[in-house]
């Protein structure tokens, strides 16, 4: 395994990356959370270039501020509340996080923030092997499933009576690991391998993405991961089908980052 050093990225000019912290160690959320807020203040008062800050967290469920009561674990595990948008995610071991810092020009298009982000890690995906796309109305990166008509039977039952199809509310927590996100792969279902949550502040982002590079995935079934009942989430190891490390991917996503945040037109939100 190749090492991941600590500390920043040097690059003669342009976006920094920074290295909080990986495997061993680790960073707890909320310390990160406070490094965030640091690097967001130094940056809207143009003390540091746009910045990115990447690292793996200790394990964690946080809620994005959309987060709704029913999509909380079960069994009382406790969640971080944060004010980023979106609703609830896992974070942990064998996922890589990427919080860009960076300044817009305001009004700030929020949405082409998230393209972008969206971009450069379907980037990512490509030069793996695993292709990344993007689902309308849904954030983030995907990967696409078979057509319903397609799918194999579950517990069964034809697909015409899978009760996700007919019951929004319907909750996979409470109905066997048959329907739980972590195996929807195993369905051919459509699955997210990168979250993306932001938040906008004085013209200045921070929160981003998390990559799921090699996690265990299971994690995401004590919860509805981001408020989606019909769809589950992957992995580049599970869809690649061996195992893959962080190490590896590092250097990949910093230059798909750069290439697409550095050559971006960034223009304000028509108004």
């Amino acid at each position: 395994m190749t090492a991941i050093s600590q500390g920043e990225t040097p690059a003669p000019e342009g976006l920094r990356f920074v290295h909080l912290g990986f495997g061993a160690e680790a960073v707890e959320y909320t310390a990160a959370w406070q490094e965030q807020r640091r690097v967001h203040a130094a940056r809207f008062a143009d003390e540091v270039p746009d910045t990115c800050l990447l690292l793996e967290h200790r394990a964690v469920y946080t809620a994005g501020r959309r987060t709704s009561d029913d999509e909380r674990p079960l069994d009382g595990t406790p969640v971080v509340d944060v004010d980023r948008g979106g609703k609830i995610t896992w974070h942990g071991p064998g996922q890589l996080v990427g919080y860009p810092i960076q300044k817009l020009p305001r009004p700030v298009d929020v949405v082409a923030h998230v393209r972008r982000l969206e971009e450069a890690l379907i980037r990512v995906c490509a030069e793996f092997g695993v292709a990344g796309t993007r689902i309308e109305g849904r954030s983030g990166v995907w990967v696409l499933g078979d057509p319903v008509e397609q799918r194999a039977a579950l517990g069964g039952l034809n697909l015409d009576f899978d009760p996700r199809v007919a019951d929004e509310m319907f909750d996979p927590r409470l109905n066997g690991p048959e329907y739980a996100p972590s195996n929807a792969g195993q369905r051919r279902e459509d699955r997210k391998l990168a979250a993306i949550g932001i938040r906008v502040a004085k013209g200045v982002t921070m929160h981003g993405f998390a990559l799921n590079v090699n996690p265990d995935n299971t994690s995401f079934d004590k919860i509805v991961p981001c408020g989606i009942r019909d769809a589950g989430v992957a992995s580049l190891a599970n869809e690649l089908g061996r195992e893959i490390t962080i190490a590896e991917v590092l250097p990949v996503v910093e230059k798909h980052l750069r290439d697409v945040l550095e050559g971006a037109d960034l223009l304000p939100r028509a108004v």
